[in-house]
């Protein structure tokens, strides 16, 4: 549904930071720079803890550069969605969750684990909340489709998302800085510089502040200012080099993101999105920071020693008006802060050999509390009406993993490799002295338990490289998400759930053709879960929710390609799914109807205890789609026009396991349009943006019955000057 047309010009998709700042290539004149300006450059994969052509990878992957992500408007997770196929994003508040392939996280509790994770300069971040850091000074983002875990870091069973932030280099002084006016009164300024301080130490320096009014006309006695930004994202970077040997790198970020709160009305709801009413709290705040540490030796015989060392720390508020409307006084307040420790270590054979290797431990403690505080009344605090019916959370839920993991690959000839990998991992959740209130009924709850799991997971990989230009691979690998502690409620007793296995079938086919102009990736996979792990909320109180594992066998299966071309002044890039997903036998009573005895596992099928079998998992559309093209016009003087239109549709999908379109758990097929015109002239470049340039109004997500409307159309300028 797109709200009215009011422009009719193109203009751009951000030209972020980062963009050809310090990555352009020399002018060079003749053959070579003819060949070099119609073919594609070749596309690396570093998310394996070795370098390696994307095209010659068994994995299902989307990887973009710095550059890329700029030209295509992509700032945080939240646009990652429009660029690469199978994969979809919901912010609701506290956090934007996505998930690949039907996998990842739909939910802000952190007692289930993430079915997808994201790795900043090699450090696995917070796995629960603070998921809105933009993207800025950025070299590659990697999205990995399918279970991962025999080279690097956590477990995973959807996938994995690397962002690699640009590193100091020993290049000159370098950099670049950008500022943006759009509308909303949006203003930017962001920037980096690049010091080499002697021979062996070079430091980089990145900032990014952004300010923008809400989108949201609210009337009703409503506190906050909701959906107003004020961001400030600080980024410090040095390397030392010492030896060719030895290789150390340390970064520190830090952010405070403050989003004012996250509007939103009931999910039934027919009015404009954008004009509601509230008479509730509005806040959100994310404020975090991290350091890591990476070091590398590279022994005389070739191998790597290498460590990763991560530490991070935040606190993030949020509040809201939990009915959506002016009518009731529904609240939901909520504080919580979470510490991460990791350390990660391999040893990676050398590249030029017929047999390589890796082996890797990895050690990572995660410690969420929701303190006794006073925010207003309390750390996880919903009212249900507040100061009548109201329900309180504290306590402390740390979590501790650790791994050991490893993976072979043998070239039986030119053409044939044989790949093997391994991964045994242990996990504990604990739920310490966590507290359950209900002033009302004079109630208090403790919980003090703990739960344990171990498992050993592997991929087994078959990879043949027909010619030059075509690769084929298929692979089978298991994953697993281990098991957890719901918290109690007044009338459910605590309990836990079970872990969550996976084997990923995986076949694919990679080609270049048309002398290099072309590359394609096409890939088929089908997932089996055992034990999958669903929310169920309480049918009294939103936001109260207990996560149960699914009898029966769940499947996931699906399509995926794309493709990169260029000729000449063209370029364009296309993407696309197909895929299906269907939940095992399971019973289960959605919490807005009347509640009934209901087991998970035998029912009975009667009255609202319905079996869920062959439902679709939530957030998994059965299609997506984009497509990017460009022409690059040249001027005089060396200057350069560039206009580019992006296409992106997603597909309607479920928001619950219930299906049920009737009490709005459908979101509709979405369609974004972003334009963009650049006009860049040495150090210069200047690009006009329109992003959602039709003005499509539509639902990015349902959580607690309340609808949460996507971005409108957002347009502006930005200028930046490299150096």
């Amino acid at each position: 549904m797109g709200r009215k047309l009011w422009i009719t010009t193109s203009a751009a998709v951000l030209l972020w930071a980062g963009a050809a700042q310090a990555q352009q290539a020399p002018v060079t004149t003749g053959p070579a720079a003819e060949q070099q300006d119609t073919t594609l450059d070749d596309v690396v994969v570093t998310a394996e803890r070795r370098t390696t052509n994307l095209q010659e990878t068994a994995v299902a992957a989307t990887v973009l550069s710095g550059a890329e992500l700029e030209n295509r408007g992509v700032t945080s997770l939240e646009q990652l969605q429009f660029v690469a196929p199978s994969t979809t994003v919901q912010n609701f508040g506290q956090g934007n969750f996505f998930n690949v392939r039907g996998i990842g996280k739909s939910e802000p509790t952190t007692a289930i684990g993430v079915g997808v994770t994201t790795y900043r300069d090699g450090v696995p971040v917070f796995p629960g909340y603070f998921q809105t850091e933009p993207y800025y000074d950025i070299g590659s983002v990697e999205l990995l489709r399918g279970p991962q875990g025999t080279f690097a870091g956590t477990n995973a069973t959807g996938g994995a998302v690397f962002i690699n932030a640009r590193n100091p280099d020993f290049t000159g002084v370098n950099g670049y800085l950008m500022g943006q006016v759009g509308s909303y009164a949006n203003l930017k300024l962001q920037g980096a510089v690049n010091v080499p301080l002697t021979d062996t130490v070079a430091a980089r320096f990145a900032f990014n502040t952004e300010t923008r009014d809400g989108f949201h006309d609210i009337t009703g006695a409503y506190s906050g200012t909701p959906g107003d930004i004020e961001a400030r994202s600080f980024r410090t970077s040095v390397l030392w080099t010492p030896t060719p040997a030895l290789r150390v790198l340390l970064k520190g970020d830090y952010n405070f993101l403050d989003f004012g709160g996250y509007p939103a009305d009931p999910a039934l709801a027919t009015n404009d999105p954008f004009t509601i009413t509230a008479n509730g709290p509005n806040s959100g705040v994310d404020e975090t920071a991290r350091v890591s540490l990476n070091v590398s030796y590279v022994l005389d015989n070739g191998i790597t020693l290498r460590s990763i060392t991560g530490y991070q720390d935040g606190i993030s508020e949020f509040s809201t008006d939990l009915d959506g409307t002016s009518a009731l006084n529904n609240t939901f307040y909520d504080r919580v802060e979470e510490e991460v420790w990791s350390q990660e270590f391999n040893i990676v054979s050398p590249d030029d050999q017929r047999l390589t290797w890796l082996l890797g431990a990895f050690y990572q403690y995660d410690d969420v509390v929701f303190p006794v505080t006073t925010f207003p009344q309390g750390a996880y605090h919903v009212g249900f009406p507040e100061g009548v019916l109201d329900f309180y959370i504290f306590g402390e839920t740390p979590k501790e993993t650790q791994a050991v993991f490893g993976q072979i690959s043998y070239d039986v000839s030119d053409q044939l490799q044989i790949q093997l990998g391994a991964r045994w991992s242990e996990s504990t959740s604990t739920n310490d002295n966590v507290y359950t209130t209900y002033p009302a009924f004079g109630l208090v709850l403790l919980q003090n338990d703990e739960v344990t799991a171990e498992k050993t997971t592997g991929k087994l990989s078959i990879n043949y490289k027909i010619d030059d230009d075509n690769f084929v691979y298929g692979f089978v690998a298991t994953g697993f998400k281990m098991g957890g502690l719901n918290a109690p409620n007044f009338y459910v007793p605590a309990s836990s759930f079970g872990p969550e296995d996976v084997i990923d079938y995986e076949i694919g086919w990679k080609s270049t053709m048309f002398d290099g102009r072309v590359r394609t990736q096409l890939g088929a996979y089908y997932m089996a879960y055992e034990g999958f792990q669903v929310i169920v909320g309480d049918p009294m109180v939103p936001l109260f929710n207990s996560i149960v594992n699914v009898a029966g066998e769940t499947v996931l299966k699906g399509i995926e390609g794309s493709a990169q071309m260029r000729f000449g002044q063209w370029s364009a890039d296309v993407g696309a799914s197909i895929s299906s997903s269907e939940l095992g036998e399971f019973f289960a009573v959605d919490p807005r109807l009347p509640r009934i005895p209901c087991n998970p596992e035998t029912g009975p099928t009667a009255g609202n205890c319905r079996n869920l079998s062959g439902n679709s998992q939530s957030y998994a559309p059965e299609f997506t789609f984009n497509a990017g093209l460009q022409y690059e016009f040249a001027m005089d003087g060396g200057a350069t026009l560039t206009p580019r239109i992006d296409y992106s549709h997603i597909g309607e999908a479920w928001t619950s396991i219930f299906n049920n379109a009737a009490l709005g758990d459908q979101l509709e097929a979405r369609n974004i349009v972003n334009l963009k015109l650049t006009y860049q002239v040495n150090d210069w470049t200047l690009s006009a943006y329109a992003l959602n340039a039709t003005d499509q109004t539509y639902i990015a997500a349902i959580n607690a019955g309340l609808r949460y409307a996507g971005p409108p159309r957002q347009i502006g300028l930005n200028l930046m000057r490299t150096f």
